[in-house]
């Protein structure tokens, strides 16, 4: 099942600002449920898709052994208009929902007893994320 809200002010939305020209990394974050996570390095932007495959790669892995909790939920509308239609006639319908990604933010948290676990569950969803990221543990 996709990430998609099921309800919304307004249908449609404006892009906004560009975040992939802010690079400070922000130091601060807090577990606010787990002993191992996910924090993203620089800027971008995450859709539900890949949210969801990350989902996958790192249940797959912890099993029943932990529990994970994604901190971040798609928001923001992309709307894109269909292959070989003319300019103009309004704004086209919505393609996809992702969230947009600050740097510093914690993105995933783990709370399992086994860290190594925890820490090769992340590496290969690493690999699944377009952002550079870091694990990071609480100990």
């Amino acid at each position: 099942m996709l990430f998609i809200p099921k309800k919304s002010k307004f249908k449609k939305r404006q892009k906004g600002k560009r975040l992939n020209t802010i690079t400070n990394i922000t130091p601060l974050f807090k577990f606010n449920f787990g002993n191992v996570g996910l924090k993203a390095i620089e800027c971008g932007h995450l859709t539900s898709k890949q949210i969801n495959a990350i989902k996958q790669t790192i249940n797959k892995i912890i099993k029943k052994k932990g529990k994970l909790k994604i901190n971040i939920f798609p928001n923001t509308p992309i709307s894109k208009k269909p292959l070989e239609v003319r300019m103009g006639k309004g704004k086209g319908n919505v393609d996809r929902w992702i969230f947009k990604v600050k740097s510093g933010t914690l993105l995933f948290e783990v709370q399992i007893s086994s860290i190594t676990l925890a820490i090769n569950a992340f590496k290969l969803a690493q690999y699944k994320i377009p952002i550079k990221t870091r694990i990071i543990t609480n100990y």
